[in-house]
């Protein structure tokens, strides 16, 4: 006999289309890549709602739980992927009006040795991404899996003019260059932490993004580590525009590079490489300043 263990967040609701979604705070799944092995579907017992079609591992959001940790966990617990194993890279959320379901997109850091370890499965398969419409699939996941499939493996680079951010404020940087130089490397690794949505990156709205964060410097700059926050710092022995240009270029296929720069010769170069500019002004916005 199965015996269910409620938690927080656990229950059916009505949207205001009328149907019925499980989680009383919504729901959240991890659509997981493996480069080599595809994404990771989940077959779904026959007793849970809509049984025996196939989507992703997830669940319920449980009390003062983010989307984010919620799939995190739910991988977790249905499929034993371990958070170390994997980096997020996205989310999307879609809005059934009064509940939300919310896909949180994932890369493999290291091999996932998944495996069946509760009664809400009856099977996990890595699937290649053109074939999974050929799977029969859960009809919310099917009418989101166009758009989810366009994402696959792409991630959010943010490439920093750091001279020209911290000098884009009279603050009294030019005191203290290396100083100030930290203070923003510190501040960036919040974006690392909590995202950033895309609108605000001239990226997909309705997305949210956990980037790569690379910081660059220069002159008396130079000397700063990277810290614990996540952020990248890349030293430009001499020409920072340079270094810049050299950053993006150097950017893997379905990166999204965005460089954040005032500088406007600057950005022809680097537009002209393919990459989207914002101002400092837009990030600054962004850390709170």
């Amino acid at each position: 006999m199965t015996v269910l263990q409620f938690q927080s967040g656990d229950g059916f609701v009505w949207c205001a289309g009328g149907h019925r979604h499980w989680g009383t705070n919504g729901a959240a799944g991890l659509l997981l890549v493996d480069p080599e092995r595809g994404v990771l579907l989940q077959h779904r017992a026959s007793w849970t709602h809509q049984g025996g079609t196939w989507a992703l591992p997830g669940g319920a959001i449980h009390d003062g739980e983010s989307p984010r940790a919620a799939a995190i966990r739910e991988a977790g617990e249905e499929a034993a992927v371990p958070e170390r194993a994997i980096r997020v890279t996205s989310a999307t959320m879609v809005d059934h009006g009064g509940w939300g379901y919310t896909t949180v997109l994932a890369t493999t850091r290291e091999a996932v040795r998944e495996r069946v370890t509760n009664t809400e499965s009856d099977e996990l398969r890595w699937v290649a991404p053109e074939r999974v419409a050929d799977f029969p699939l859960h009809e919310d996941f099917a009418a989101a899996w166009p758009e989810l499939h366009a994402q696959l493996g792409r991630e959010l680079v943010l490439v920093v003019d750091g001279a020209n951010v911290v000098g884009s404020r009279p603050d009294g940087w030019w005191r203290d260059r290396a100083g100030a130089a930290a203070r923003l490397r510190d501040r960036l690794g919040g974006l690392v932490r909590t995202g950033v949505r895309g609108e605000d990156f001239r990226l997909a709205p309705r997305w949210c993004w956990w980037p790569t964060v690379r910081l660059v410097v220069e002159g008396q700059a130079r000397r700063i580590e990277p810290a614990d926050g996540g952020v990248d710092v890349v030293a430009a022995e001499r020409d920072g525009d340079a270094k810049i240009v050299e950053t993006v270029r150097a950017s893997r296929d379905g990166e999204q590079v965005v460089v954040v720069t005032a500088d406007r010769a600057l950005r022809s170069r680097v537009e002209a490489e393919g990459a989207a500019v914002i101002g400092p002004g837009t990030l600054l916005g962004l850390l709170g300043e």
